[in-house]
């Protein structure tokens, strides 16, 4: 794990939600300069770091939101780094948690040299990197449809398919396998069907 050790006149730390940030500053010497919390305009996060830039470098634990703070940072000139969730367990520990807490020990982290860093993902590669990620679940939830199609098959002690459920006339020959089946079941093999027929198509298209 790589720790981030650089040392600036300040620190930013920020305890990152989905619509507010709470923000805290501290100097080198390790006076709180900054605590409060805003919400999630620019414009809010730049009237507090505008006195500091240029000496000043910012982080937030890795979460969903952190992409606009990171571009932000990056259009006013500011250091941004991005702590690693699972190893920041400094901040999940002690009797009290709440955002200010957190706020103020990322920063202290940073200050320290023991924040842990996460990778900061390009901005030109972001879309594309969450894109192969909802494939790949979508992929697996494909494999679990495909899976509960054969146990159903196992069920009613019909007949084995063999066939490549990742193609249209294979999945049509499995429809047919479950015509003379009880309603509900023809039902639920259908909506697995129906499933896998629009993953498919989805996924040709990435592909």
């Amino acid at each position: 794990m790589n720790f981030y050790n650089n040392t600036h006149p300040y620190y930013c730390g920020i305890d990152l939600h989905a619509r507010i940030l709470y923000v805290c500053i501290i100097d080198q010497e390790g006076k709180t300069l900054v605590h409060n919390e805003i919400s999630d305009e620019p414009q809010k996060l730049l009237a507090i770091l505008e006195p500091y830039i240029g000496n000043i470098v910012v982080g937030v634990e890795c979460m969903h939101c952190w992409y606009w703070v990171s571009d932000f940072c990056d259009d006013i000139g500011v250091d941004f780094i991005l702590g690693h969730a699972l190893y920041m367990k400094a901040i999940h520990g002690g009797k009290a948690k709440n955002d200010r807490i957190d706020s103020f020990k990322i920063t202290k982290l940073m200050r320290g040299g023991t924040f842990p860093l996460a990778y900061v993902y390009p901005k030109n590669m972001r879309a594309t990197r969450d894109l192969l990620r909802r494939r790949m679940k979508i992929v697996r939830h494909g494999a679990d449809l495909k899976g509960h199609i054969t146990n159903t098959t196992s069920q009613y002690n019909l007949p084995p398919h063999r066939v490549t459920l990742k193609n249209s006339d294979a999945r049509q020959q499995i429809q047919t396998h479950f015509s003379t089946r009880d309603p509900v079941v023809k039902r639920t093999v259908d909506l697995d069907m129906a499933l896998i027929d629009f993953y498919q198509t989805e996924l040709n298209k990435i592909e």
